[in-house]
């Protein structure tokens, strides 16, 4: 089959495409042929090394796919041959075969395509669960979400919404605020003109914001500590801006705030029961027409090196996928 190889730990351009042996099935597991992969940044942070599993080259990498399944293992019961699916694999999604775990295997729903389908598990699994599980936000309270264009952005904008937040959400460009606007936010502000504290502070009436959604990191965070509330909480969800900031443990004592951490990869190793009901959940709310997926960019499997780097580039809206053209 062919493939996404790391050889080596480092960046985009260093990995290679070409055929691999298809991997061994396994028990619980699934065998997917693969239509479409997600591009995530954790990819980016896996390739390098600094991701938390830290397998060794050669790897390849992947969080999610959908596909049509083709071998299920004695037992297996959540789907059979033939099924339309989406899968969470932790690394190997980059092929054109790879096996999952049966429990994190979901069923493609009607109107969804294979491409929208393969970027939905992580985004959504993971904004969900960052604002229900981890930031327990409420209904009536506010809600900023950084990064609010990108793939978990815009998923925790109209997660956020949905739970009866108002939503405020930056970005860098009038044209991403544009979709994080149509997708459901409330209130726009772009960062790279305006000053996020002074914007958050004149929307909420001087409070600040209850709960804030970041996956930029960098100044994004700075800037999240002096515009949350009292007793807010700041969900940390990664690190796009490519800085990690040191907290000022002053600040939090002294603004009485929660800075909480939300992993997609330890959530599935300590706690797979609720990562399979977040995404249940998540099925129920696109099929109510909630939610609505967005694929803005789209490369062929041997283009995955140009993909990762537009995701680096911020270039997207959305969610970025490849096609193995199956």
């Amino acid at each position: 089959m062919r493939a996404v190889v790391c050889q080596k730990w480092g960046e985009p351009k260093d990995l290679t495409v070409g055929d691999v042996p298809a991997p061994d099935m396994r028990e619980g597991a699934v065998r997917i042929k693969v239509a479409a992969a997600g591009i995530n940044f954790a990819d980016t942070v896996m390739i390098a090394g600094r991701y938390q599993w830290k397998g060794q080259p050669p790897f390849i990498p992947g969080l999610e796919v959908a596909g049509t399944v083709i071998e299920v293992a004695p037992g297996v019961t959540r789907c059979k041959p033939g099924d339309r699916v989406f899968a969470s694999v932790g690394h190997g999604g980059y092929a054109e075969e790879t096996v999952a775990d049966a429990r994190f295997v979901w069923p493609v729903p009607q109107g969804m395509d294979l491409l929208t389908a393969s970027g939905f598990a992580v985004v959504y699994g993971t904004s969900y669960m960052a604002l229900t599980e981890r930031a327990g936000l409420k209904a009536g309270e506010v809600l900023l979400v950084h990064g609010a264009a990108g793939g978990v952005g815009l998923a925790a904008v109209e997660i956020g919404k949905k739970l009866g937040a108002t939503v405020i959400a930056t970005a860098s460009t009038a044209a991403k605020l544009k979709v994080a606007e149509e997708h459901g936010a409330d209130h726009l502000i772009d960062y790279t003109t305006e000053d996020v504290r002074t914007r958050v502070k004149a929307i909420t009436a001087g409070r600040g914001a209850d709960v804030i959604f970041d996956p930029v990191g960098g100044a994004a965070f700075d800037a999240s500590l002096r515009c949350i509330d009292w007793n807010g909480r700041i969900v940390i969800i990664g690190f796009a801006s490519g800085t990690i900031p040191q907290i000022p443990a002053n600040i939090v004592l002294v603004k009485h705030i929660g800075i909480l951490g939300f992993s997609w990869g330890t959530y599935k190793l300590h706690r797979p029961e609720l990562v399979t009901a977040a995404l249940d959940d998540m099925l129920k709310l696109y099929g109510d027409g909630a939610l609505r997926p967005r694929v803005s960019m789209t490369f062929e499997l041997a283009h995955a090196t140009q993909a990762l780097e537009a995701l680096l580039g911020r270039k997207s809206t959305g969610k970025i996928v490849l096609s193995t053209g199956q």
